[in-house]
């Protein structure tokens, strides 16, 4: 397993959608019955990730993949699907997806998106990504360190 998988978060995910998007999966996520989570992921080839463990049972049931996600915060739960699911936990992107809408992104100028971001950010950074789908535009800004913590911590957790 690798980057070719195709996930799909039930509504209590909704936090970890983010992060497996960032990360490169292709990850759906949807606040609906089991019934449609059942269906939507065996329609679509998809792993369906759960904390609910009667949902894992009943998808397992109608031959659905399905993952039983656990951990207390972000940092754990990642390190669960790394160690399950050969789930990569650097944010490569190349590889990154829009986190509010699954589409793939890619790089900008910042010539081309100049009008589009605040002055503070066009004066201290120059890396620049927007999303095909939504053209919501992403850099590196505080946030990153936060990211790379969790992903540090993921990391660390992973190997134990």
């Amino acid at each position: 397993m690798g980057w070719e998988l195709r996930l799909l978060c039930d509504g209590m995910l909704g936090r970890l959608t983010r992060w497996l998007r960032m990360l490169g999966y292709d990850t759906k996520y949807l606040k609906v019955l089991d019934d449609e989570l059942i269906e939507v992921a065996e329609r679509e080839h998809r792993i369906l990730l759960t904390r609910d463990l009667m949902l894992y049972k009943r998808a397992r049931a109608h031959g659905v993949r399905a993952f039983l996600v656990k951990g207390e915060n972000e940092a754990e739960k990642l390190a669960d699907l790394a160690k399950n699911l050969n789930i990569k936990l650097d944010i490569d992107p190349s590889r990154s997806r829009c986190p509010k809408c699954n589409s793939e992104i890619k790089s900008v100028r910042k010539e081309d998106i100049i009008n589009k971001i605040p002055e503070m950010t066009a004066r201290f950074h120059e890396e620049f990504w927007i999303c095909k789908g939504c053209g919501q535009i992403y850099w590196r800004g505080s946030h990153w360190k936060r990211i790379m913590k969790t992903l540090i911590e993921a990391k660390r957790l992973a190997k134990e």
